[in-house]
């Protein structure tokens, strides 16, 4: 095999590895959930916008993101009725359950440690936004000038929405919450790929040192 094979070599094993990493990018944000059922559906619009029910679970989860597809979920199974069990219907007002999931270690900024998580059950007048309730219960808020949630509870003192590196920052429990089937059967295109252009070059090493022996017989 050739030296400019070689190299040739070299470099197609160190794209691979660096694949990954060029995509390793993410957001530092707390996103909004709503319950479905069982399940937690990203939110289409923002807490300011959205008026829920008298019932509804509404969830936030601070965590490092690449984009809404990729969020990690609000932890936890709490439903309405044992987050608001010690909270009974008054009339003219309703009750939004609140999940609060303030992530992990790795999620958290330089030197901030997030708050245990949490619910909470907001008595609120019927006409009240999801950012009304979470107001009520898990103050202050901070947002920025993009009306984009900032902080709940004080949690982070800083920052809002800024662009992490994951590879330095990585997130430990993401992983299990993500739905996962679409990976399921075999490895990423990408790396198949990789594997496709290593093959081709070793394959043409192999050609060129056949060539060489037969052309000196």
């Amino acid at each position: 095999m050739t030296r400019r094979v070689v190299l040739f070599l070299l470099a197609a094993f160190l794209l691979i590895g660096t694949a990954g990493q060029a995509q390793a990018a993410g957001y530092r944000y707390w996103s909004y959930w709503d319950r479905d059922g069982g399940a937690w559906v990203y939110a289409t619009q923002g807490p300011s916008l959205v008026r829920p029910s008298d019932g509804d679970v509404q969830g936030f989860r601070f965590a490092v993101s690449e984009d809404s597809g990729d969020a990690a979920r609000p932890r936890g199974t709490a439903d309405f009725a044992s987050i608001c069990a010690k909270t009974p219907a008054e009339d003219g007002s309703k009750r939004v359950a609140l999940v609060l999931d303030f992530g992990t270690a790795s999620d958290a900024p330089s030197g901030e440690t997030p708050p245990a998580p949490r619910t909470a059950c907001a008595q609120v007048s019927p006409d009240a936004t999801t950012a009304d309730a979470l107001a009520a219960v898990a103050g202050p808020l901070r947002y920025d000038t993009n009306a984009l949630l900032c902080a709940v509870a004080g949690y982070p003192k800083s920052g809002c929405g800024e662009q992490v590196s994951q590879k330095q920052d990585p997130r430990t429990t993401a992983a299990p919450e993500k739905d996962e089937s679409a990976d399921e059967g075999g490895p990423s295109v990408g790396l198949v790929a990789g594997i496709a252009v290593i093959a081709a070059l070793a394959a043409a090493g192999a050609w060129q040192a056949r060539r060489r022996r037969n052309a000196t017989r």
